[in-house]
């Protein structure tokens, strides 16, 4: 029952609609890595085919084998790039395509390999079995399909499908198992089929997963590896001896060799890295949980005795448990971010485009992004190119998808109509020569965010992102942990804002004039904030005040800090000290205490945002005593302080950090 509702749950997830959007590489690669390995398998089956048994010796139990171990299974390979954090890999990617391309390629099989054991017995036989599999398969897409479309239809939308629609597909999941193995099928390809035929993603495929995955995969799933544990009898082996094994053990042997041998030469072949390519080639060589379901099934069909079921499983799981540490030693998703050229705003020269990736987790922050957008004051001289990203989690599907919305059709379960709107407003307000602006939506898991952040920044080569934070949020731990891995693997800038209750609309925002605090502690995060305020200063509805703070008798100060901090703020104070609407004053302070007390000090309740610097470079001495006050390390001593509730006002915070060098 376990198996069933995997496959089921597998079925559910996957979207065979990908396999038409796939390009050549995937393709051509896919083809080459099942094809090279089944021949070679059942090339070396025929010439040991004397030393068989009976009924393993048969073409079609040969053929059966050979094909199945030369594909890679999706949903297994699926389960294992999760636990890696490698979904949204560019490697990750590619090897989920190529697997379910040979899943595709695997219900072929499966239904050839039937199809020849019926035949066996007389064609009349694997005649009405075919005739039976194309019956159920023209019902399920015909009816079935329309069903599951219907129940979707009758959902209304942003409110989940009604238990009742859940319950009976679950229940259908028995009946299609007890059809399939009814016509001769396998009592599993019911439910898989039956998940197929279930639209991915949201609302219907997301409340299947978010009701069933944690029943089947942490309870019914472990019984069932149990009884696979209960067919394993490693004393056999004694017995037998290995002349018996030697044939299905070098089956094994030549699929997983020339298997790795094939998908590592069609990956030079295309060119990709050397590494990615050896990595590639592990991953598609990994085995799973449909393996354990094939082996128990060829025993079932007495392809294979508890000895050769015992040689198998003992070979997937060697092979699982020593690739997937090599995977994780020679793969890491983050190193393409890790660039040696400055990406900051500081760093962008005059006069020339500020690429900035928008971060959209939540649709709430919108309006908070807005304003900051505006307050950093695009213009025909100073233009900003806003490269918007909107998160969806995975949930309900295998694949994870980006789309460009200038050049791919949004399906309506992963639009975001109110961020599209909200900034196609915003463009059309300042003009598309102040503001150019492209909109993408990256369906991904919530431990693998941060890798389309990061990918999109380096690609277009952006100078600052914008991750939103909102505190007390009940989605508080996804936007912590995407924050934080920006933070650290971010190929430019980033600003994390926190948004605290700064709703208004657009126009008023725009007519009203906004007053910004920029607190200078010292340091490159503090330069980096300076310069971004120095960019707002130029916008005429906002004042702006800027504090440094200073130890006194300069306590703890590096003197090369010390003198680019009095570089930078010679640069700002010499270009902004004939305005009105700047503010510049220096504080010094003995100890932390002193700079919290300092920033209470000019706490009045007017500003409509702070800006501070993360943490780099700057004095211990005016942090000192501080670190048992701080709650988010994302936003650093000072910025939690001004977004915690100790400190009064509705004004949201950004938190900046300049790009740190990893090259």
């Amino acid at each position: 029952m376990g198996f069933m509702f995997f496959l089921f749950l597998s079925g559910v997830k996957m979207d065979t609609g990908l396999v038409k959007k796939t390009g050549k590489r995937q393709i051509s690669t896919a083809l080459i890595s099942i094809v090279v390995p089944t021949v070679a398998s059942f090339s070396v089956a025929m010439c040991m085919r004397k030393k068989m048994d009976k009924e393993l010796a048969k073409i079609s139990s040969l053929g059966g084998i050979a094909g199945y171990l030369g594909l890679t299974s999706c949903p297994a390979l699926y389960n294992i790039l999760r636990e890696k954090n490698l979904l949204s890999s560019e490697v990750g990617r590619t090897a989920l395509s190529i697997a379910l391309i040979g899943d595709v390629l695997g219900v072929i099989i499966t239904v050839v390999f039937e199809a020849a054991m019926q035949g066996e017995t007389g064609a009349v036989h694997a005649f009405w079995f075919m005739v039976s599999v194309l019956c159920l398969t023209v019902f399920v897409v015909i009816c079935v399909r329309k069903w599951m479309e219907w129940i979707i239809e009758k959902t209304p939308e942003g409110q989940e499908v009604s238990k009742s629609y859940v319950v009976s597909i679950l229940l259908g999941v028995f009946v299609m198992g007890f059809l399939t193995d009814l016509f001769g099928i396998g009592i599993a390809n019911g439910p898989l089929l039956l998940g197929l035929a279930i639209p991915d993603g949201p609302p219907l495929g997301t409340v299947i997963v978010e009701k069933t995955e944690t029943i089947i995969m942490d309870f019914l799933m472990p019984f069932t590896f149990i009884m696979v544990g209960f067919y394993i009898d490693v004393y056999s082996l004694n017995d037998v001896g290995w002349s018996h094994l030697a044939p299905l053990f070098m089956m094994c042997l030549t699929s997983y060799l020339t298997k790795f041998l094939s998908a590592w030469v069609a990956s030079l072949y295309w060119r990709m890295p050397l590494r990615d390519g050896l990595t590639l080639s592990l991953m598609l060589s990994l085995r799973g949980q449909i393996e354990l379901l094939l082996f128990v099934h060829w025993m079932d069909k007495m392809m294979i005795k508890p000895p050769g079921f015992t040689v198998l499983v003992l070979i997937t799981t060697t092979v699982t448990a020593t690739l997937t540490p090599l995977i994780h030693i020679l793969y890491d998703p983050t190193k393409p971010y890790m660039v040696n050229k400055r990406r900051t705003i500081q760093h962008t020269p005059p006069n020339t485009d500020l690429v900035i990736v928008l971060s959209i987790l939540d649709t709430q922050t919108v309006s908070t992004l807005i304003h900051l957008l505006e307050v950093s004051t695009p213009s025909s001289t100073n233009p900003i190119s806003i490269w918007a990203l909107h998160l969806v989690e995975l949930v309900g599907r295998t694949n994870p998808i980006f789309i460009d919305h200038n050049q791919q059709k949004v399906p309506p379960k992963y639009d975001c109509p109110r961020a599209v709107n909200a900034l196609t407003f915003f463009q059309e307000l300042n003009g598309s020569d102040s503001v150019k602006l492209r909109f993408f939506t990256a369906v991904t898991s919530k431990q693998t965010m941060y890798q389309d952040i990061c990918e999109l920044a380096l690609l277009r080569k952006a100078a600052f992102i914008v991750v939103p934070f909102r505190r007390g949020d009940i989605t508080m731990n996804v936007i912590r942990n995407v924050a934080s891995h920006v933070l650290t693997h971010a190929p430019c800038s980033v600003g994390i804002l926190v948004d605290r209750g700064l709703h208004v609309g657009g126009h008023s925002f725009r007519r009203s004039r906004k007053k910004v605090a920029m607190l200078f502690l010292g340091g490159a995060d503090s330069r980096e904030a300076l310069v971004y305020a120095d960019r707002m200063a130029e916008n005429e509805g906002v004042n702006l005040s800027v504090a440094r703070f200073l130890s006194f008798n300069q306590r703890g100060e590096s003197e090369m800090e010390k003198k680019m901090d009095d570089g930078i703020v010679t640069w700002f104070w010499v270009k902004n000290e004939r305005k009105e609407s700047v503010e510049y004053k220096e504080v010094v302070v003995q100890n932390g205490e002193d700079t919290i007390m300092a920033i209470q000090g000019m706490n009045d309740g007017s500003f409509d945002f702070w800006i501070v610097g993360r943490r780099q470079g700057m004095n211990p001495v005016l942090l000192s005593g501080l670190s048992n006050w701080s709650e988010n390390e994302e936003l650093g001593l000072v910025g939690d302080f001004i977004a915690s509730a100790d400190f009064s006002g509705s004004a949201s915070v950004l938190v900046v950090q300049q790009q740190i060098l990893r090259g």
